[in-house]
């Protein structure tokens, strides 16, 4: 097959993995209305779908020094679903070893949401008590193995098919939301990692220690959003108890503290479905729906 030449400061991958993220079906979708602040308007900036994979480095464009042919890499690029990505050199770290490239590929995208809503906006320390709602998804579960590897104490809040596999992965607590509600008055927490913020800004309040932090990620709105946003907001004013709505921003450090993670076994990807490329609208429309455990896979070349 014909390929494109790496751009100035990039290599050029021929992608082994990649995964679908929820940015990709709200980028198809432009919902909700905020995405298309940061996507485009009336169409998307940037067309080709895929963010997070792993693959081989084919060929260096002019500037990129780092990597060279043959290096086995992961981390972020536009246009990912497809067999080849050009991706720039401060995006990317080189995949440890003994991961594959499909564990690879999950880590990106989620793995840095969740490493900088709980260490960088919620402040976690080793000790804390590190509530974590939403955790069968794919930021969720890489929440709960993170808040671990930071020495925290977690509780992990999901479906009642998740629960096992949220104590395999470390959670000290599980709790089924269809039969519990964590602000119910039980429990209280120093830290609550939240992806689907269906609780108002007053039951994270409950649900908080003094001086708790509720960081949350997921919307399912603009109306949730600026619940959060600005509620949470005012309430953090009046209140040792803080509200933070979180967008990560990923980074080749954050990247590289990942690929240590990984390398250590403190986190192991849990990867769901596996779909070919040619079935990249039918995983997106699976994670759209929202009971993906974990992550989904796109494999390019499924026979390599």
């Amino acid at each position: 097959m014909e390929t494109s030449a790496a751009e100035d400061n990039e290599v050029l991958v021929q992608v082994r993995a990649a995964s679908v993220n929820a940015l990709d079906w709200r980028k198809v979708r432009g919902a909700p209305f905020a995405v298309r602040f940061v996507e485009g308007l009336t169409k998307p900036k940037r067309p080709r779908l895929g963010v997070d994979f792993a693959g081989v480095v084919e060929a260096q464009g002019r500037g990129a020094t780092e990597f060279h042919p043959g290096d086995e890499v992961f981390g972020i690029a536009y246009g990912a679903f497809g067999e080849y990505v050009s991706a720039a050199e401060r995006e990317i770290v080189l995949k440890p070893a003994n991961v594959s490239f499909e564990a690879a590929a999950a880590v990106p995208i989620a793995g840095v949401t969740a490493l900088q809503g709980l260490r960088d906006i919620g402040q976690v320390r080793a000790g804390d008590s590190v509530l974590v709602n939403g955790a069968g998804g794919g930021v969720g579960t890489f929440a709960v193995q993170i808040a671990k590897a930071l020495g925290a104490e977690v509780t992990a809040v999901s479906s009642t098919g998740n629960l096992e596999l949220l104590r395999s992965i470390g959670a000290d607590h599980v709790l089924d939301y269809t039969r519990e509600d964590f602000a119910a008055g039980g429990p209280r927490f120093d830290r609550i990692l939240d992806m689907h913020p269906t609780h108002s800004v007053s039951a994270f309040k409950r649900a908080l220690n003094p001086d708790g932090i509720c960081v949350t990620i997921g919307f399912g709105g603009m109306l949730g959003l600026m619940a959060v946003a600005l509620r949470g907001k005012m309430a953090s004013k009046t209140h040792g108890k803080r509200i933070r709505f979180f967008v990560a921003k990923p980074n080749k450090k954050d990247l590289g503290v990942l690929k240590e993670f990984l390398e250590a076994g403190k986190i192991r990807p849990v990867i769901d479905r596996r779909y070919p490329l040619a079935e990249v609208p039918a995983a997106i429309r699976y994670v759209e729906e929202g009971h993906a455990r974990g992550k989904v896979i796109i494999l390019p070349h499924p026979s390599t």
